[in-house]
């Protein structure tokens, strides 16, 4: 009698575990956050860069290609965007003196855009910033120009407005890991006064929508 009750109480304890853990992976599964998938709207996104020297600066505009974010719970998880190379713009002058920058922005010195018409940045990770009056997101991804791919990390101001993302992003590229040196005093001497920085800022705006 005690052998049945004994088995009869292992049963009744294994049944148990098997429906606890059942119930377990069940909670897990239902508790994972869904996705929603955001498309870049390319004419209501912008980009503005600067360019600084010493004796000055240029400014200007480039345009987004295309992009993609994911987002849950109203927080970027994961993405990407690409940039048209060829529609590169000067805003600080204008005619033959615009025309001659652009040439050169676009030749091998700087981003050889004939060879390389995009570029473009991937998300790798996405975390949340506290501090920051300005940003509420820290962005790291993969940046490629010309080929070239380097990881960055750039803080972010990411909002959902009714339905759309909305982004804003202030992000310092080191042209130099790109191998672009031209007129860099960290890699030509006796340049003086026409020493170009080796980094240039580019002003995000992003929107998307469903």
């Amino acid at each position: 009698m005690k052998t049945k009750i004994l088995t009869l109480s292992i049963a009744t304890v294994a049944l148990l575990t098997a429906f606890t853990n059942k119930e377990t992976v069940k909670s897990v599964t239902v508790a994972k956050v869904a996705e929603t998938a955001f498309k870049m709207d390319a004419k209501a996104s912008t980009i503005d860069w600067t360019g600084e020297k010493v004796t000055g600066k240029h400014t200007g505009n480039i345009n987004f290609a295309s992009g993609e974010f994911n987002l849950a719970k109203e927080s970027i998880t994961g993405g990407w965007f690409e940039v048209d190379m060829t529609s590169i713009t000067c805003t600080d002058m204008k005619g033959e003196y615009a025309d001659k920058l652009l040439g050169h922005l676009k030749s091998e010195d700087f981003f050889s855009v004939e060879k390389n018409n995009k570029s473009k940045f991937v998300i790798t990770a996405v975390a949340p910033l506290t501090g920051d009056a300005l940003n509420n997101t820290t962005v790291t991804g993969k940046l490629t120009i010309k080929g070239i791919t380097n990881d960055i990390t750039f803080p972010a101001n990411v909002k959902v407005i009714k339905g759309t993302v909305v982004a804003f992003a202030d992000v310092k590229v080191d042209r130099t890991k790109y191998e672009i040196k031209y007129g860099s005093k960290n890699f030509f001497e006796g340049l003086g006064d026409k020493a170009i920085s080796d980094e240039f800022l580019l002003k995000l705006k992003i929107v998307a929508n469903k």
